[in-house]
């Protein structure tokens, strides 16, 4: 089983919670308004991080980081990008931030997942053989 931590609009910041909830995962993926680059680095003392830029990320990150991006991980397509789900096309999951509401749904077929604004919460995705097992918002 393969775990995935979700966060996004950490603007600069990050929690020291955040070490606890994603201790045991995987992979981490943000989903932009890092804010700085050191919070990529704080978090890859954690686990490999797949990150897309947001809207209040300077160019330092713009240029480092994609505006959105398709990952295949553990078997599932994941759309990755700060505001533009609804560009996701044919995948399994579709991840943004922007909004700060966390949130998680299915509509066609397609998991739709908000981390919410990481001072407040974060996404744990647990997948095996391909298949979503479970999906939660861990607020903090």
């Amino acid at each position: 089983m393969a775990r995935i931590g979700v966060i996004s609009d950490t603007h600069g910041s990050l929690s020291s919670k955040i070490f606890d909830i994603f201790k045991d995962v995987d992979l981490i993926i943000h989903a932009g308004d890092i804010g700085k680059d050191e919070i990529i680095t704080e978090l890859e003392t954690i686990a490999r991080v797949s990150a897309v830029h947001g809207n209040i990320d300077g160019h330092d990150l713009l240029n480092r980081y994609p505006r959105q991006m398709v990952l295949d991980e553990f078997g599932l397509k994941i759309h990755v990008s700060h505001k533009d789900s609804h560009s996701a096309g044919s995948v399994d999951i579709a991840i943004q931030g922007h909004t700060h509401l966390a949130e998680i749904k299915r509509e066609l077929g397609k998991l739709y997942i908000n981390p919410g604004k990481a001072s407040d919460s974060v996404v744990i995705l647990e997948i095996d053989d391909r298949s979503i097992i479970d999906s939660k918002i861990v607020f903090l």
